[in-house]
C-alpha cells in the first residue's frame, strides 16, 4: 500500500474486490473505501479514498478486506424537542 500524489491510497490486491468495499487494519478499523480497480486482471491494484487523517501510518503495511457488511443507520431518526 502506498500514497499517490493525488491523495488516494494504492493497494495491491491478493483477491478480487469490488468498488465500494472497505479495507481495514488488523484491529478492524476502516481506513479506506475502494473507488476503482486498476491494472491487469492477473495482479490487480485498487485505488481507495482514505477514511482516516493519519493514512501515512499504514503506508507499506498490510490492510485487510472487511468481510461483514456495514450496518446502515436510519437517518430519519431525529431528536425531539
Amino acid at each position: 500500500m502506498h500514497l499517490a500524489s493525488s491523495g488516494r491510497v494504492i493497494i495491491r490486491l491478493t483477491r478480487p474486490l469490488e468498488e465500494g468495499d472497505y479495507v481495514c487494519d488488523e484491529s478492524g478499523r476502516r481506513i479506506g473505501k475502494i473507488t476503482e480497480l486498476i491494472g491487469p486482471v492477473s495482479s490487480p491494484f485498487a485505488s481507495a479514498i482514505s477514511l482516516t487523517n493519519n493514512v501515512k501510518k499504514y503506508v507499506g503495511g498490510k490492510v485487510y478486506f472487511l468481510d461483514e457488511p456495514v450496518i446502515k443507520r436510519n437517518k430519519s431518526r431525529r431528536h425531539r424537542r
